[in-house]
């Protein structure tokens, strides 16, 4: 039955994150990669977008239309649009007939409860899977990272996504010590908000935010490398910025590429293809725009990069505490391999400017950037299809509760 089953479909791995979701399909990569929104119609209760197009349409919707993020903090927090937008990407990347019903693994924060992950498995089910697998973030960030999570040597991993920070130690196929905070990217947008409204009496829209921390947000003074082209940020967006530079899936599957090339030291210059280098002048000041809160009007205002750094500055300590605690309760025996490993830092939040070399500073371990810190847990969870056999140590039990 299982040959019959491979004929008619592909299995396919699914990292249902709280900003975009990626879809990787056995055999050919990453196919899909869409924001984690979808626009409903309240009077006809019909899906009007999903995706790309729906975030396009945050903040600029008539009252009958509602866009909704059906995740919030790493976990489905409204079951029923989650299942509609999941059963869309997935027969959107997994285009075959009728007989078809993939397996699929799932990634999702390593704190969530049975119940969360029940919620998750039912979306699946509901969106056309055959059997669901559930697979910790975590883990699916340190196999898409390269790290060879089945020797018996500790890895560590700090995956910064835009509704969760998952961190973790890997050793022998599994997770010793794991903390996940509900603070990510959208943490650090939400911040941006308040901290415009207090100090500029401006009120800010998501998109706005989002830009703000693309363009000037850092923790440091940004670290820069000297190139023969000139001076090229090492810091790259953490998402898509709808009505700029939309990202769109590419063309040809992203593959999952093997080894410790796919991550560098925090001090060593960016290696990242030169298409995805910023190469512009660099900007420590924005123009921004919102309503002013006192009239009521339209209003612009400056803002510098040294005001991001403080309106970010206590969700990015509560993830450094968070690293500290972790390493604190690290075993000893794995201590060492950690000195020697040293952390790998993935997510969209790993490109903030200067976030690396403060982490670095706050541990004193050497901190070791992913080059495709957005593709991470797809390409991780996506092995667990490509590798079924050999990697199902790392799923969670059915059991779990």
């Amino acid at each position: 039955m299982g040959i019959a089953w491979g004929l008619f479909g592909r299995d396919i791995a699914v990292d249902l994150g709280t900003a975009n979701t990626l879809v990787y399909v056995r055999r050919k990569g990453i196919v899909l990669n869409e924001p984690s929104v979808v626009a409903i119609n309240l009077h006809t209760d019909r899906i009007v977008a999903v995706g790309k197009a729906a975030k396009r349409m945050i903040g600029r919707t008539p009252p009958h239309i509602a866009t909704i993020r059906p995740l919030k903090d790493g976990v489905i927090a409204d079951l029923d649009t989650a299942e509609r937008m999941l059963r869309y990407f997935i027969r959107k990347a997994h285009r075959s007939g009728f007989l078809s019903r993939p397996r699929v693994v799932v990634a999702v924060p390593s704190g969530t409860t049975g119940i969360e992950q029940r919620a998750v498995k039912e979306a699946a089910y509901e969106a056309g899977a055959r059997r669901v697998h559930i697979v910790e973030e975590a883990m699916a960030a340190a196999i898409g990272s390269g790290l060879r999570v089945s020797d018996a040597t500790g890895s560590m991993v700090v995956d910064i996504g835009g509704g969760t920070t998952e961190v973790a130690i890997v050793s022998l196929g599994g997770t010793v010590v794991a903390k996940s905070l509900r603070v990510g990217g959208d943490e650090l947008d939400e911040a941006i908000i308040a901290f415009v409204k207090k100090e500029h009496a401006l009120l800010l829209g998501e998109h706005t935010a989002e830009r703000i921390k693309i363009t000037i947000g850092a923790v440091q003074d940004e670290r820069v490398a000297e190139t023969p082209k000139g001076r090229h940020r090492t810091g790259l967006p953490a998402e898509p910025v709808a009505d700029e530079t939309e990202e769109e899936t590419p063309e040809e599957p992203v593959p999952a590429a093997r080894g410790w090339s796919l991550f560098r030291r925090a001090d060593q210059p960016s290696q990242i293809p030169p298409q995805e280098v910023v190469a512009e002048p660099e900007m420590t000041t924005m123009t921004i725009r919102g309503r002013d809160l006192v009239t009521g009007l339209p209003k612009t205002a400056e803002i510098s990069r040294a005001e991001i750094s403080e309106a970010i500055e206590g969700q990015v300590q509560t993830i450094i505490d968070a690293v500290q605690s972790t390493l604190d309760q690290c075993p000893a025996e794995l201590a060492g391999d950690l000195l020697d490993n040293g952390i790998v830092l993935t997510g969209g939040g790993a490109l903030l400017r200067g976030l690396a070399h403060r982490l670095g500073k706050a541990t004193g371990m050497p901190i070791h950037l992913v080059e495709r810190p957005l593709y991470s847990v797809a390409l991780g969870a996506g092995q667990c299809v490509e590798r079924f056999d050999a990697l199902r140590e790392v799923f969670l039990p059915e059991s779990r509760r």
